[in-house]
């Protein structure tokens, strides 16, 4: 088996570990406040719980750049481990927690040292041959993607069984294993003593070198407007399902089923949209997505009933396939060797700004607009993102070959 193959399939597995162990505590944050933390009001549970969620992506917006600078200095599979084996740790301290302000602390803290995904997108991405790189990206794409589907589910029933505190040690081996596995079994070629002889640039100089190349700020603008349109809507899609369900008989199971369907056509559709852009270019199959996604929200808003609202959030999880994976590949593409972990480190800033962004604009518009209001902005603003964007890359490409 070539050796980029199985660096992706490692990688793969890793990240689905990753990701599940990352969203298992999302079922049971709030009742961890309540019932091992010792909170009793609703509305500060609510705002414990908004600011523990949103801390993680705070600091992982603020550290990501330092982490790919390192990166490109000593190597994408030294900050893989040290992501992998750091949340590790701050994860099983996160089961000792007695306060909500230690766990708000250590989400920071996990937030800061963070970086597994973009470390293993960024050393796939080294190691994979460039007509391939769409299915690779695609594939590890699906991997995190599987994990994001399960975490929840997983996390849920060890809750019933075990309690709180317990999943956060589960959780913590999970992570540690996948870093294992990584550290055993994934090999990189890299030249630490070339890249130590390279000049070295701060991070702000090394953004305005990198932001020079035509295409990557428009890479970047993409991947934040994607994350925020997907988000905005997200908080409130339980009590959507409510509404349109009319009873409290299985709402649990349904909104839960809303909330991972995306995920499995998502998980499905990436390697073969990756496959099908290593043949017909990464470019197309970006723009197509964008615009599939975009019109695919807004119907949700004037579905009648939850399996209407089911049908149409698998077929946009069909086209969100197609999104950060192509655009992992053009950045890669368009990213001089050397540089790579850096762009990828931009990327997962933007990345975790829309996250962060998304929900707090989509929770202050909906009082404005509802829920339904919000599918059709998002919806809108993804289309839009659409028109600018292959106008912006192909002006960029034609000023390149010129």
């Amino acid at each position: 088996m070539q050796r980029w193959k199985v660096n992706l399939a490692v990688l793969m597995i890793g990240n689905f570990l990753v990701m599940a162990g990352m969203t298992m505590i999302i079922p049971f944050l709030s009742l961890y406040l309540q019932q091992d933390l010792g909170l009793t009001d609703e509305h500060q549970i609510g705002i414990w719980a908004g600011f523990i969620f949103a801390a993680n992506f705070i600091t992982a917006f603020l550290f990501q750049p330092i982490w790919g600078k390192l990166s490109d200095k000593y190597g994408r599979k030294m900050m893989l481990l040290r992501s992998g084996f750091g949340m590790a740790i701050v994860m099983v301290l996160m089961g000792f927690a007695t306060a909500p302000w230690h766990l708000l602390a250590l989400r920071m803290l996990n937030g800061v040292i963070s970086g597994f995904t973009p470390a293993a997108i960024t050393l796939v991405s080294a190691t994979t041959p460039k007509d391939r790189m769409g299915f690779a990206m695609g594939t590890l794409q699906s991997g995190g993607t599987a994990g994001t589907i399960l975490g929840p589910f997983i996390g849920g029933l060890l809750a019933d069984s075990f309690g709180f505190r317990p999943i956060f040690y589960i959780t913590g081996a999970l992570l540690f294993l996948a870093s294992a596995i990584s550290w055993v079994m994934v090999h990189e070629s890299f030249d630490r003593t070339a890249a130590a002889m390279k000049r070295q640039v701060s991070v702000f100089k090394g953004f305005k070198d990198l932001m020079v190349i035509r295409q990557l700020p428009v890479l970047l603008t993409i991947t934040f407007l994607i994350q925020f349109a997907m988000l905005s809507p997200m908080p409130l899609i339980p009590l959507y399902v409510q509404k349109l369900h009319g009873t409290t008989e299985n709402l649990a199971f349904y909104a839960g089923f809303v909330g991972s369907v995306t995920g499995i056509s998502n998980m499905v559709c990436a390697p073969l949209l990756g496959r099908l852009s290593d043949r017909i270019g990464p470019s197309r199959i970006l723009l197509v997505s964008l615009a599939g996604a975009g019109i695919m929200l807004i119907p949700q808003a004037f579905a009648e009933s939850v399996g209407q609202l089911l049908a149409f959030r698998f077929l946009l999880g069909c086209f969100l396939g197609g999104l950060i994976p192509t655009v992992n590949s053009l950045i890669r593409k368009n990213t001089p060797d050397g540089m790579e972990s850096r762009s990828f480190g931009f990327n997962s800033s933007a990345l975790s700004l829309g996250n962060m962004m998304g929900p707090i604009v989509g929770g202050a518009l909906s009082g404005f607009f509802g829920i339904e209001g919000l599918f059709i902005l998002s919806g809108a603003l993804l289309i839009m993102t659409c028109v600018w964007a292959t106008g912006a890359l192909r002006a960029r490409q034609s000023s390149k070959q010129a």
